[in-house]
This record gives C-alpha cells, sequence and structure tokens, in this order.
C-alpha cells in the first residue's frame, strides 16, 4: 500500500513540474537574423530581441525595468504599480506554431478589462507583427486605449520619430529637431524624465550598430486618451534604462466587446557611421 501510494504522489509531482514547466517555458520568433523571445508566464512579456547574438531591449533584473510589457491607457485609471494581470501574471497559451504565438491574460477585477498578445512574423517585410487586444469583460462600456513599453538600456544611443507637433512638457528632455524629425541622444540625469508628442505612426532606437523601428497606427491628436500621447519617452534616473512607449486610439468598448492594436517591429543591422538624415531616411523609405 505504501509503495503504491508513493508511486501515486511521485507521478502527481511529475505532472506538477511537467505542467510548472510547460507553463514557465519561453517561446522564440524568428525573421532572418533577428529573433524575438517571449515570455507568458512572465506577463507576457518581450523578454529579448536580438540581431544574431546582439541584444536590445533591456536585461535589467530590476522589477519594471526589462523587456518589453503591454498596459491599459490612461494611466491614471490604475496609477502606479502596473495592472498584475497584464503586467507580471501568467498568460494562458491559446496558440503556439512555428512563428506564431498567442496568448491571453487573466481578466483584471479591478478594471474589468482581459489582453490577449497574437504575435507572429512577416518574412517578406522582415517584420515580427505584434497583435494586441483589449476586452471589455465587463458589464458596463468602457473608454480604453492600448499602450507598448519597450525598455532599452540607456547607453550610447539615438532615438527619433516624427514629431508632427510640439514635445511636451518643453524643455524637459534636449531634442533636436531637423526636417520634422525629433532626435535624442541618451543621457544621464538624476531624475525621472517624460515626454509626449504628436507622432506620425513610427518610433526608432539606435544603438550599437542596430537600427529598432517600431510601426503603428498613426492617430490625431484627439484620439489619445486623456492626458496621454501617441509618442512617448521616459528616462529613468541614472544611466540605466529609456521606455519606448506607444499608444493607439481611446476606445468605447461596449460589453464583451473587443479592440485589436498592431505594432510591426524591424530590427535591422546598420552602419555605426550613418548620419541622421541617412537613418532617418531608411526609416522612412520603408
Amino acid at each position: 500500500m505504501k509503495r503504491i501510494l508513493f508511486t501515486a504522489i511521485a507521478i502527481c509531482f511529475a505532472f506538477a513540474l511537467q505542467a510548472q514547466d510547460g507553463e514557465t517555458a519561453s517561446v522564440t520568433l524568428r525573421v532572418g537574423d533577428a529573433t524575438m523571445t517571449v515570455d507568458p508566464a512572465k506577463g507576457g512579456k518581450i523578454l529579448s530581441l536580438k540581431y544574431q547574438d546582439r541584444e536590445v531591449v533591456s536585461q535589467s533584473r530590476w522589477p519594471e525595468s526589462f523587456g518589453s510589457t503591454f498596459w491599459t491607457s490612461p494611466q491614471k485609471e490604475w496609477n502606479w504599480p502596473p495592472v498584475a494581470e497584464f503586467d507580471k501574471q501568467a498568460y494562458q497559451v491559446k496558440q503556439n506554431d512555428a512563428n506564431h504565438l498567442v496568448i491571453a491574460s487573466p481578466v483584471s477585477q479591478r478594471l474589468g478589462l482581459s489582453v490577449g498578445k497574437d504575435f507572429s512574423v512577416d518574412t517578406a517585410d522582415g517584420a515580427f507583427v505584434v497583435t494586441y487586444s483589449i476586452k471589455n469583460e465587463g458589464k458596463e462600456a468602457r473608454r480604453v486605449a492600448p499602450w507598448e513599453i519597450t525598455r532599452v538600456p540607456n547607453g550610447d544611443g539615438q532615438i527619433f520619430f516624427a514629431a508632427a507637433d510640439s514635445i511636451w512638457p518643453a524643455g524637459l528632455m534636449d531634442f533636436e529637431t531637423t526636417d520634422g524629425i525629433a532626435w535624442y541622444k541618451t543621457d544621464e540625469a538624476p531624475q525621472n524624465r517624460k515626454v509626449n508628442a504628436d507622432g506620425q505612426g513610427w518610433l526608432a532606437y539606435t544603438a550599437d550598430g542596430l537600427l529598432l523601428v517600431k510601426r503603428f497606427p498613426d492617430l490625431s491628436p484627439d484620439q489619445p486618451a486623456p492626458g496621454e500621447a501617441e509618442v512617448q519617452i521616459y528616462v529613468n534616473r541614472g544611466k540605466t534604462y529609456i521606455e519606448l512607449e506607444s499608444q493607439g486610439a481611446y476606445t468605447q468598448l461596449s460589453p464583451g466587446e473587443t479592440l485589436q492594436w498592431t505594432v510591426r517591429w524591424y530590427l535591422k543591422p546598420v552602419d555605426k557611421t550613418l548620419s541622421r538624415r541617412a537613418l532617418s531616411t531608411l526609416v522612412l523609405r520603408h
């Protein structure tokens, strides 16, 4: 009897380990020499984006300082910390085929919303395609906007985007604007800083001979959530990490209704000596 009981316990323990391993397994998608690694168990975050062996997203071990995550906007509805169901808790894997991963978050009881993430590739375009969804799981209509946050190291890099309007708050960060393109060279300061801008549907970052470009639907000035913006740049104090942020349209969802928002990621090698004009031409030409 003891042997049978021990065997049963051992089998259950083995199944528990197997389930745990399945929950924590990360998934890697590939486009050419670029790879994107997603971990459903860690808030469905993009934990790595590499070209060959060169990493472009932050690998910091501090909370809220690594990888790429997704939140709902406006932030004033949840303040801080990020909503755990969307940012930290395990996502359920709905589909996991070659170069295609679909995952879903738990429902946030506080917000009455759930989040979905669909990761795929477009080999012809050389892009990782990330489609986010937000579903109204409640009984009343809600307004919400999608929000992607990608953390990159604060090294010797540059961030640039088309600034269709002013960058605000003015003077908070040292931007140079040429031919409608705003440029920010990474720097160091003793305080956190964040700016907003009405962009034109793309945001780029270059460092260490790599160029990361993210493309998303362009918004008119009245489409972002209150107090938010299409393009946002956050710089953490010191020289730790920077957040490249983009948002979609502030949308009313009826009960059971879902919105979708797609961001296309491109990661390419570039000559480190390219001028700003040459870099912006590369982006605008694609």
